[in-house]
C-alpha cells in the first residue's frame, strides 16, 4: 500500500486515463488532487460519470482548474508527485484548431512546471505519446522522433520542455510515452469506442485506408501500473515506452470485434487521414528492465472488458439490443 503522507496530483483527473490513474492511487492509500477543466471536447456529462465514484472518496479532492490560466502554485503546495495526463487529445482535429493544442499542451505543460519547481515538488511523471515518433513508431526510445501531425508535434514539444526543466533547474521528471490505451472509460472519439458501438447499434463503420495500419494496444490498467511503477522507482530523467505487446491490424481488430460481439460490423471504406501512424507496436524492453513493469491484459481479455462496459453505457440511456 502507499504512503498515506503521500499527496498525488494528477491533472486530466475526469479523462479517461487520469480518471482510471486516480482511482488506483485512492485504492493504494495515497491522497489524490485531481484536476480537471472539463473541456468541450466530449461532453462534460461523461467525465462527471468517470468520477462519480472518487467524488465520494475522502483521500480524493476534484479542483475544476484551466491549466493555461490559473494559479497553479497554491494549488500544487503540498504536492509529491505530479502525474501530468491532462492535454488536449486526438489527430484530426489538431489540423483544424492548433491554438488549442498548443495552449492545452504546452502552455498548461510549461506552466505546470514553472510551478511545480518553485514549489519544489518530487518528481513529475509527464504521459507522452508514440505519435512523437511519426508514421512508424516501432522500435525503442533510440527511434528518430519524426511527428507527422501537429498534434504529435505538440506533444513532443512538451517532451522538451520537461527536458528542459530537468536539465535547467533539476526538476525530477519521467516521461511516459503511450502506445493506443483502450479498455471502459475510452474516449467517445476513440476507434474502439467508435467501432464497438457501432457494431452493438447495427451502425456503419468507416475504415481509413486499407485497415492494415497496426497498432500495439494497451489495457488502461496496465498504462495504470505503468505510472505507479514509475512513481515507486523514482525519477529517472528518462523516456519511456509504455505499450502492450499483441501487435494487430485495422482489418484484424474489426473481425476480433465482429466474433466477441456476435454480430456482423457494416464496413464502409475511406481515404487515408494525413497524420495517421502506420504501424505503432512498443518496444517496452527499458521499462522491464528500469521499471519492473510489463503489460499483463491480454488483447482479448481487454476487449471483452471495454465492450461490457459500452453495452452498460448504452442500456443505461435506454438502448436495448
Amino acid at each position: 500500500m502507499g504512503d498515506a503522507n503521500v499527496t498525488c496530483m494528477v491533472t486530466g483527473a475526469a479523462g479517461f486515463i487520469g480518471s482510471h490513474l486516480a482511482e488506483r492511487l485512492v485504492a493504494e492509500g495515497y491522497r489524490v488532487i485531481g484536476v480537471d477543466c472539463f473541456t468541450d471536447y466530449y461532453p462534460r456529462a461523461v467525465k462527471e460519470r468517470n468520477v462519480a465514484g472518487l467524488r465520494r472518496h475522502p483521500r480524493f479532492t476534484l479542483a475544476e482548474v484551466d491549466l493555461r490560466t490559473a494559479e497553479l502554485e497554491p494549488l500544487l503546495e503540498g504536492v509529491d508527485v505530479v502525474f501530468h495526463n491532462a492535454a488536449m487529445p486526438g489527430l484530426m482535429r489538431s489540423w483544424t484548431e492548433f491554438d488549442e493544442y498548443m495552449t492545452c499542451n504546452l502552455l498548461a505543460t510549461q506552466r505546470l512546471l514553472e510551478a511545480a519547481r518553485h514549489v519544489g515538488i518530487q518528481h513529475f511523471i509527464h504521459a507522452s505519446t508514440s505519435s512523437v515518433y511519426g508514421r512508424d513508431s516501432s522500435g525503442d526510445e533510440t527511434r528518430p522522433t519524426r511527428p507527422i501531425s501537429p498534434y504529435g508535434i505538440t506533444k513532443l514539444a512538451a517532451e522538451n520542455l520537461v527536458r528542459a526543466y530537468g536539465e535547467n533547474f533539476g526538476l525530477p521528471y519521467t516521461i511516459l510515452r503511450y502506445f493506443s490505451i483502450y479498455g471502459p472509460r475510452q474516449r467517445p472519439d476513440m476507434g474502439y469506442y467508435i467501432f464497438i458501438n457501432a457494431i452493438l447499434k447495427g451502425e456503419p463503420i468507416t475504415l481509413f485506408g486499407d485497415g492494415e495500419q497496426s497498432r500495439g494496444n494497451t489495457y488502461v490498467a496496465d498504462c495504470v501500473e505503468a505510472n505507479l511503477a514509475a512513481m515507486k522507482h523514482g525519477p529517472t530523467g528518462d523516456v519511456f515506452n509504455i505499450g502492450g505487446g499483441e501487435e494487430i491490424t485495422l482489418n484484424e481488430l474489426v473481425a476480433k470485434l465482429e466474433s466477441l460481439i456476435g454480430r456482423k460490423a457494416i464496413i464502409r471504406r475511406g481515404p487515408p487521414r494525413p497524420g495517421e501512424q502506420r504501424r505503432a507496436l512498443a518496444d517496452i524492453r527499458k521499462a522491464q528492465a528500469v521499471l519492473g513493469w510489463s503489460p499483463r491484459v491480454g488483447l482479448d481479455e481487454g476487449l471483452r472488458a471495454q465492450i461490457a462496459w459500452q453495452r452498460a453505457e448504452l442500456e443505461a440511456s435506454g438502448w436495448r439490443e
